[in-house]
C-alpha cells in the first residue's frame, strides 16, 4: 500500500516528542506538510530540527503555543489556518491514587486531554466539510476501556476523546471527512520510562523495569512489551489516507491486545 498525502496540510498536538514526533514524521515521510505543536516555542524548534534530520524532505510548520488554552488555538490556526489532517494528540498522564486527585487536577486532565481537542475539532472541521475532505483522529487509550487504578482520571479522559470522536463523526456524516479515535496500547516514550520507574522503582535496568511492568501492572498485555511510537504512527497515518475513506466513527486498536475484548 502506498500512501501520498502530497498536497496535505497536517496539524498534530502535542508533537515534540514520543507517540505525536513519530506521527509527525510518518506523515511527512507521506508527504504531508505538518504543524508540529509544543507549548515552548525552543522546543518546538528543537524538534523541527530532529524531525529535518529524519525527514530530510520534510515540509514542517513550528507552532509553539498552548492549545488546551483559548489564546494557544488561536494562534496554531493563525499559522494553519487550513487543514485537511487534524490529529488531537496532546495529552497529560500520571498515576495518584483515587481519592488523593483533586478537583483542580480533574478539571486539567480534562481540558487538556478533552477540550483542547473537541476546541480545535470545532474550529477546523467546518472547513473540511464544505471542502469535503477532511481527517479527523484523537489519540486515545486501551485505558479508555480497561480504566487503570493508578489514573483513573487519564482513563476518563480517554474515554471522553470514545465519544468525542463518534460524536463528531455523526456531524460530518455523507461527506469526505472521516473521524477516529485510537486506542494506543502501553507506548516506549520517555515520559511512560518515568512512569515505569515510578511504579516499578528506579533501581532497575530498563529492560527488565519493563518487563516487572507489563507482567504486574498490564498482565493482559498480549504483546508483552512496550509498543514502539513508530507503530501508532503506522495506524495514524493509514487513517489519514485517501485508503481509509470508508474507515470511520470507530475506535482502532493499537494496543498490543490488551483490550480483553473481540469488538472493538
Amino acid at each position: 500500500m502506498r500512501i501520498d498525502l502530497t498536497g496535505r496540510t497536517a496539524l498534530v498536538t502535542g508533537s515534540t516528542q514520543g507517540i505525536g514526533a513519530a506521527i509527525a514524521a510518518g506523515l511527512a515521510d507521506a508527504g504531508a506538510r505538518v504543524g508540529v505543536n509544543g507549548r515552548d516555542k525552543e522546543k518546538v524548534d528543537a524538534a523541527v530540527g530532529q524531525l529535518r534530520e529524519e525527514v530530510p524532505d520534510g515540509d514542517f510548520v513550528a507552532i509553539g503555543a498552548d492549545v488546551s488554552s483559548e489564546e494557544g488555538a488561536a494562534t496554531a490556526l493563525d499559522a494553519l489556518p487550513d487543514v485537511d489532517v487534524l490529529i488531537n494528540n496532546l495529552g497529560v498522564f500520571g498515576s495518584q491514587d483515587p481519592l488523593d486527585i483533586t478537583d483542580e487536577e480533574w478539571r486539567r486532565y480534562f481540558e487538556v486531554n478533552v477540550l483542547a481537542a473537541v476546541r480545535l475539532t470545532r474550529a477546523y472541521l467546518p472547513r473540511m466539510i464544505e471542502s469535503d475532505w477532511g481527517r479527523v483522529q484523537y489519540i486515545a487509550s486501551e485505558s479508555a476501556v480497561a480504566i487503570p487504578e493508578e489514573m483513573i482520571h487519564y482513563g476518563m479522559t480517554k474515554t471522553a476523546l470514545l465519544a468525542v470522536g463518534r460524536g463528531f463523526a455523526k456531524k460530518a456524516a455523507g461527506t469526505g471527512v472521516t473521524v477516529n479515535s485510537v486506542l494506543a496500547g502501553p507506548t516506549h516514550t520517555a515520559g511512560v520510562e518515568e512512569f515505569v520507574y515510578e511504579l516499578v522503582g528506579r533501581d532497575l535496568p530498563w529492560e527488565e523495569a519493563e518487563r516487572i511492568f507489563m507482567r504486574e501492572h498490564r498482565p493482559q498485555s498480549l504483546l508483552r512489551r512496550l509498543i514502539a511510537p513508530e507503530e501508532i504512527a503506522n495506524m495514524v497515518v493509514y487513517l489519514s489516507s485517501d485508503q481509509a475513506s470508508a474507515t470511520t466513527g470507530g475506535a482502532l486498536r493499537v494496543d498490543g491486545g490488551c483490550i480483553d475484548a473481540v469488538i472493538p
